[in-house]
């Protein structure tokens, strides 16, 4: 069964002065300030869109991990999962760097950077970003 989310932003003024306010409209968490220097510069208790891939990509990645490390009998006690979206303002979105710790009984480092190798290619984050080189670091605590 397909699921669907939804969130909106309202902005006002222009790029460099105008600020908005992203509303969670599917789970209802609180709105977030956005601006653009938010964006390019310093966050300074804002959001922006590449704050929102990251958060949105970190925890597919973790969600797919943990399933396939499941899957093939050795769930994960902890998975600690960052991604890091880079902005280079006139050119976009550059790259994002995946980042994990795990604990993970009864598996090697060898078959752990496999499992997250495999959790990068068919997180569905990932997928909708294919066109963004994602680079991965994994390790076992």
């Amino acid at each position: 069964m397909a699921t669907t989310r939804t969130a909106h932003t309202v902005w006002t003024g222009d790029l460099p002065q105008g600020k908005g306010t992203v509303s969670f409209d599917s789970s209802g968490i609180a709105d977030q300030p956005v601006s653009w220097p938010a964006r390019a510069e310093k966050a300074g208790g804002k959001t922006s869109p590449e704050e929102l891939i990251a958060a949105a990509h970190s925890s597919c990645f973790a969600m797919a991990l943990s399933n396939g490390l499941s899957q093939a009998g050795t769930p994960p006690e902890r998975l600690e999962t960052q991604a890091e979206v880079t902005l280079q303002p006139g050119t976009g979105i550059t790259g994002i760097a995946l980042s994990v710790r795990g604990q993970v009984p009864g598996i090697d480092e060898e078959a752990f950077l496999r499992a997250a190798e495999e959790a990068k290619a068919n997180c569905p984050v990932s997928q909708a970003l294919a066109s963004t080189t994602i680079t991965l670091t994994a390790a076992l605590d």
